[in-house]
């Protein structure tokens, strides 16, 4: 049995946890997809992530939601968090845009949260439009240097930067949806529901896709780790989070996905990280961390 000290620590830890699996869902994307096309990639990934918590579900005998504006709910914010962040993201990197810019532009959630939050009534301090200047900056200084220049897996384009933005709008309004409509349940039926509503929306666009996949080491690598760690995993944690109240303290911590991505990008993948990047990256997150600062 866990003591209150053991619960309180990994209370205090599940933000960090969470943000170092989810930085790894850009790394993971730039693996897969040389082999697979996105939608089937992620048709078997919301597919097999179901069979991993049928089981788990019925051996625990967690009880499903109990009424259809629950479902509904729990469908929608599986639809933006799921199947429009995660097909927004990749498809960009699919189409050419590098982990490290991919994770940059999504990791601007915490400025388009300020906005939403301005819009029904909170304040926005000047320290705060500030940041969301500074961070714009940052993210403009990033892309001009890749837009149309960079080299293969590295580049931006009004393609893949759309789609980028596409995921950032789902999954800010995902977690916002969550957070306002979902009323608190098991975070594995929860996320069974989620799961099951962006499958249904992914599959019929696997038919546009004449790519197959091909089933090789590095892309069963990159499927297991997206079940296991990212789905099962990662956002199960941010399911928590949310519920718990502690999705501030994810967002205060979302923009040091960026860098740490780009790190990884960089090991991997030989992502240049030019001196530009790296000031406009840094710009990005010290403008975030003004806007998540002054809204605490």
């Amino acid at each position: 049995m866990h003591s209150p000290t053991q619960d309180n620590a990994w209370l205090r830890a599940m933000p960090w946890v969470f943000v170092l699996i989810w930085s790894t869902g850009f790394i993971v994307a730039r693996y897969g997809m040389p082999h697979a096309p996105p939608m089937k990639f992620l048709a078997v990934r919301y597919a097999l992530s179901i069979a991993c918590f049928l089981p788990w579900i019925l051996l625990a005998g967690v009880k499903w939601p109990t009424t259809r504006t629950q479902w509904m709910h729990l469908a929608v914010t599986g639809v933006f968090m799921h199947a429009g962040y995660l097909g927004g993201v990749w498809v960009a990197v699919k189409a050419g845009m590098g982990s490290g810019l991919s994770s940059l532009i999504v990791g601007l959630q915490p400025v388009l949260t300020a906005i939403w939050l301005s819009g029904t009534g909170s304040r926005v301090s000047r320290r705060q439009w500030l940041g969301l200047l500074l961070g714009f900056a940052g993210l403009v200084l990033v892309v001009s240097r890749k837009f149309g220049a960079g080299g293969p897996g590295d580049q931006a384009t009004w393609f893949n930067l759309s789609l980028a933005v596409m995921a950032l709008f789902s999954i800010t309004i995902g977690t916002l949806y969550q957070k306002r409509f979902v009323a608190a349940c098991d975070v594995r039926t929860a996320n069974a529901v989620q799961l099951l509503a962006a499958l249904l929306v992914t599959l019929p666009l696997t038919l546009l896709e004449a790519e197959a996949m091909q089933w090789n080491a590095q892309l069963m690598g990159a499927m297991a780790w997206s079940v296991l760690g990212l789905t099962l995993g990662g956002s199960s944690l941010l399911y928590l989070l949310i519920q718990r109240g502690a999705a501030a303290s994810v967002t205060s911590l979302m923009y040091l996905v960026p860098p740490c991505t780009a790190l990884i990008a960089w090991a991997l993948f030989a992502e240049p990280i030019t001196a530009v990047t790296l000031a406009g990256t840094a710009l990005t997150a010290f403008g975030v961390s003004l806007v998540v600062r002054a809204s605490r």
